[in-house]
């Protein structure tokens, strides 16, 4: 299927009838706003009368403090349907953007990796080297020299053990 190309002339005139299109709409629907706009404070804003007397204007003061009250609870109701609606509105843009292909994916964090899976995902499965070296140390166990010690009491050991005891009671 062959595209065939608008020449310019007709691209100007189209987006000139576009642009005018839209100019009309957008007037028809300002007048409308300020219709509903004088509709709306016709019926909740009827025009104030002076009161005379302090009971009148005590009910006068209730009145307006009711009508604060529910207007206020209109407003955050209608600005949580607004958060709402912007959360939604940022959403389909993300999924849009994701559809587009245009969408810039983020950087993937850096993951330290030890070398038996570097190896792994360099040469493949098959090519692995076990590079295990704690495996292959033989454990060590220290050499306690042995005195030969008299069996009755070794007096440098005494000496030691109530060093010890000494220092436990010093540090705490």
């Amino acid at each position: 299927m062959s595209e065939k190309k608008m020449s310019s002339s007709r691209k100007h005139q189209l987006k000139s009838l576009m642009l005018s299109i839209a100019k009309v709409l957008l007037e028809e629907e300002d007048k409308e706003r300020e219709q509903e706009r004088s509709r709306y404070m016709a019926e909740n804003c009827p025009p104030v009368s002076m009161p005379r007397t302090m009971q009148e204007l005590q009910e006068l003061c209730k009145e307006i403090n009711k009508n604060i009250d529910r207007i206020d609870e209109e407003r955050y109701d209608l600005e949580m349907k607004v958060t709402k609606t912007n959360k939604e509105i940022e959403d389909l843009k993300i999924k849009v953007q994701d559809l587009m292909g245009k969408f810039k994916k983020p950087v993937l964090r850096k993951v330290r990796m030890s070398a038996d899976a570097m190896l792994k995902a360099l040469l493949g499965s098959k090519h692995t080297v076990n590079m295990d070296l704690r495996a292959n140390l033989k454990q060590v166990k220290k050499e306690v020299k042995e005195e030969p010690t008299e069996a009755v009491g070794d007096w440098r050991k005494n000496i030691e053990d109530k060093a010890d005891r000494k220092k436990m009671f010093e540090t705490s």
